[in-house]
C-alpha cells in the first residue's frame, strides 16, 4: 500500500505553522489593543471601534486553532484533525465568498449609509470645536474643502479659514483661483477616491486569501485519503 508522501507532509506543517503564527501575532496585537489604554490613546481607538478588535480577535483565535489542527494532523497522521482543518478552512472560504455576494447586492445600502454619516459630520462641522479643528487638519493633509457643499459647510463654525488652501498650493490646481484661495475638491470625494484606488488592492488581497484557503483544502484532503490509503 502506498506511504504518506513526506515532502506533503511537511510542507503542510510548514504551511499551518506559518498559519499559526499569523493567528497568533493578529491575536496578541488585538489584545493589547483592547486592554492597553496607551495603545488606544496612541491609535486613537474609541468605544465605536472596539467592535473592529473584537472582530480581530475571532480571526486571530480561528486562525490559531486552524494552524494548530493542520500541524498535528500533519506531524501526527490524524485523518480527524485534517479533516477539522479542512471544514473550518472551507467554511472560511465560503464566508468570503458570500460577503463578496452580500457585498455587491447591498452596495446602494452601504453608500446610503455613508452618506447619512457624512451628513451627521457635516453638523458637527457646524458645532463641535474640537472637530473643526481635526477636519481643518484633514483638510490641509488632502486638499479638500468641506464634507458635501464646500466652504458652506463651515458656516457657523468657530474656525472662520475653513478650506482655505496653504501658501504652497495657491495657484496649483487644486486651489480655487480669482482671489478666494480656497480648495476645490470636497473631502467626501477624496475619501471615495481613496477607497476606488484602494479596492483592487483589496481584491488582490482577497484573491490572495482565497487562492492560499484552496492550495490548504487541496493539501489536506490529499494527505487524509494518502493516510487513509495507508
Amino acid at each position: 500500500m502506498a506511504g504518506v508522501s513526506s515532502c506533503m507532509k511537511y510542507s503542510m506543517f510548514i504551511f499551518n505553522f506559518l498559519f499559526w503564527v499569523c493567528g497568533c501575532i493578529i491575536l496578541g496585537v488585538s489584545i493589547w489593543m483592547r486592554v492597553s489604554k496607551s495603545a488606544q490613546e496612541e491609535l486613537q481607538i474609541d468605544d465605536s471601534m472596539f467592535s473592529g478588535v473584537y472582530l480581530l480577535i475571532a480571526v486571530g483565535s480561528i486562525i490559531m486553532v486552524l494552524g494548530f489542527l493542520g500541524c498535528c494532523g500533519a506531524m501526527k497522521e490524524s485523518q480527524c484533525m485534517l479533516l477539522l482543518f479542512f471544514i473550518g478552512l472551507l467554511l472560511i472560504l465560503l464566508l468570503q465568498v458570500v460577503a463578496g455576494i452580500l457585498g455587491a447586492v447591498y452596495k446602494p445600502e452601504v453608500e446610503r449609509a455613508i452618506n447619512s454619516t457624512v451628513q451627521q459630520k457635516v453638523e458637527l462641522l457646524k458645532t463641535d470645536s474640537a472637530f473643526q479643528v481635526q477636519f481643518r487638519e484633514f483638510e490641509k493633509e488632502n486638499k479638500c474643502c468641506g464634507l458635501m457643499k464646500g466652504e458652506l459647510d463651515w458656516q457657523s463654525s468657530t474656525i472662520k479659514d475653513g478650506c482655505a488652501c496653504l501658501p504652497e498650493d495657491v495657484g496649483t490646481s487644486v486651489c480655487a483661483s480669482g482671489g478666494k484661495n480656497k480648495y476645490i475638491k470636497s473631502c467626501t470625494s477624496v475619501i471615495i477616491d481613496f477607497f476606488k484606488n484602494h479596492m483592487i488592492i483589496v481584491m488582490g488581497v482577497a484573491f490572495g486569501l482565497a487562492f492560499i484557503e484552496v492550495l490548504g483544502l487541496v493539501f489536506s484532503m490529499s494527505l487524509y485519503c494518502q493516510i487513509q490509503r495507508k
